[in-house]
C-alpha cells in the first residue's frame, strides 16, 4: 500500500545478515506488526548495510529471502505496510552519496558502533563501515519519516540523521522532515543467554547464546536449559542478577505477565523449573511463525510478487525526495 497523509509515517529496517533472532523479534519485529494499524509503516530489508562485513554471496541471497519470509510470517502484512528490499531501490545509494557530502568526518568518527565493529573486524575496516550511518540517515529521510522505532543502541544514529536533515534544510530550505526516534513501549532488550551483559546477536560465538526464530522446539528448550543464571536459586528481578533478569524479560514479553507476578508464580521453585517454563513459552510463541514461514518460503513466486510490488512503491515515494534534494544541490534535472 502507498503511504497516505492521514497517519504519521514510521520507517524501520533490519539487516538480513543471518536468521532473525528472538531478540530481533521481541525488540523490533513484533512492534512492526503492532504499529501497522496506527501508522503508515515503511519497512526495509537493509541488505546494502550487510556488506560492510564480507558475505558469502549464495548464503547472502538465501538470507535475504529467508528474512523476508520470516518477517512476513511474524505478521508484517504487505497489504497494510510497504516492505521492500533496500538494494532494489536505487535512491538509497544515490541519496547516501549526496548526504556523505553534508556529513562531517568528526561526526562519523564519534560513532560507537564503528569503533565496536572495527574491533570485531580488524582485518576489514572499510570505508562503508565508516559511512554506513549516512546510508541509514538516507534510508529514513527518503520517506519523510515522522518516527523511527529504535533500540537504545541506535539512538546515536537517529541523532546523526536529525543533524544531517537540519543542516541540509538550513542550507536549502524545507527538504527533509526531521525524524523523531522513539523506543516502542513493548520493545524488549533481549540479552545473550550465555553472556547476559551482551545483546543477543546472530554473530554470538556461543551457539547457545542466541535463539533463532526458526529454531526447532528441542533446540529452543536446550538453549534455555543451558542459560546462565546465578547461585542464588531465586527467581527475582534485581541488580547483579543479569541472567535471571534476562530470562524474566523474555518470559514477561512472551506471556504478558509482570515481573511481580512471575516472582510470585516461581516462589520456592528452582531455576530448572523457571528455565523450562521460559523455553516452553518461547516455543509456543514461535510455533505459528515457523509454520507460516515454512509455507511462505516454498512459494518463491509469491514472495517475489510481494517485494517487487513494494520495491516499486518505495521507489516512487523516495524518488520524490531524492529529486527535490538533487535539484536543491544544483544538479541538472
Amino acid at each position: 500500500m502507498e503511504a497516505t497523509e492521514k497517519k504519521e509515517v514510521v520507517f524501520s529496517a533490519i539487516q538480513p545478515s543471518g536468521t532473525i533472532t528472538l531478540g530481533n523479534y521481541l525488540g523490533a519485529v513484533r512492534n512492526w506488526v503492532k504499529m501497522q494499524d496506527e501508522y503508515n509503516c515503511i519497512y526495509a530489508l537493509a541488505d546494502l548495510h550487510t556488506i560492510t562485513v564480507r558475505q558469502e554471496p549464495a548464503k547472502m541471497r538465501k538470507n535475504i529471502i529467508d528474512a523476508y519470509a520470516s518477517i512476513m510470517a511474524c505478521g508484517v502484512d504487505v497489504e497494510k505496510s510497504i516492505f521492500f528490499i533496500q538494494s532494489h531501490v536505487h535512491t538509497h545509494a544515490e541519496l547516501a552519496w549526496v548526504l556523505n557530502c553534508y556529513t562531517q568526518f568528526g561526526e562519523l568518527s564519534r560513532m560507537t558502533q564503528f569503533k565496536d565493529k572495527s574491533a570485531k573486524h580488524a582485518d576489514n575496516i572499510n570505508a562503508g563501515l565508516f559511512t554506513y550511518p549516512v546510508l541509514m540517515a538516507g534510508d529514513i529521510l527518503l520517506y519523510q519519516a515522522d518516527k523511527v522505532p529504535v533500540g537504545a543502541d541506535q539512538k546515536q544514529h537517529i541523532e546523526l540523521a536529525r543533524d544531517i536533515a537540519a543542516r541540509f534544510n538550513g542550507l536549502y530550505g524545507d527538504v527533509f522532515k526531521v525524524p523523531e526516534g522513539f523506543i516502542p513501549k513493548n520493545g524488549a532488550r533481549v540479552m545473550s543467554l550465555q553472556n547476559p551483559l551482551n545483546k543477543m546477536s546472530k554473530s554470538d560465538e556461543n551457539v547457545n547464546g542466541c535463539v533463532h526464530l526458526l529454531d526447532d522446539p528441542d533446540t529452543i528448550m536446550r538453549k534455555f536449559k543451558r542459560a546462565v543464571t546465578d547461585s542464588e536459586a531465586c527467581v527475582r528481578y534485581a541488580d547483579g542478577k543479569d541472567g535471571v533478569n534476562n530470562l524474566m524479560t523474555i518470559y514477561s514479553s512472551v506471556t504478558g505477565l509482570s515481573f511481580e507476578q512471575i516472582e510470585r508464580d516461581f516462589e520456592g521453585k528452582g531455576y530448572g523449573d523457571f528455565k523450562a517454563a521460559v523455553g516452553e513459552a518461547v516455543v509456543e510463541e514461535l510455533r505459528p511463525i515457523r509454520e507460516r514461514y515454512e509455507k511462505l518460503v516454498k512459494d518463491k513466486a509469491y514472495l517475489e510478487s510481494c517485494y517487487r510490488a513494494a520495491d516499486e512503491i518505495a521507489l516512487k515515494i523516495s524518488s520524490r525526495t531524492l529529486g527535490k534534494a538533487m535539484k536543491k544541490v544544483g544538479f541538472v534535472r
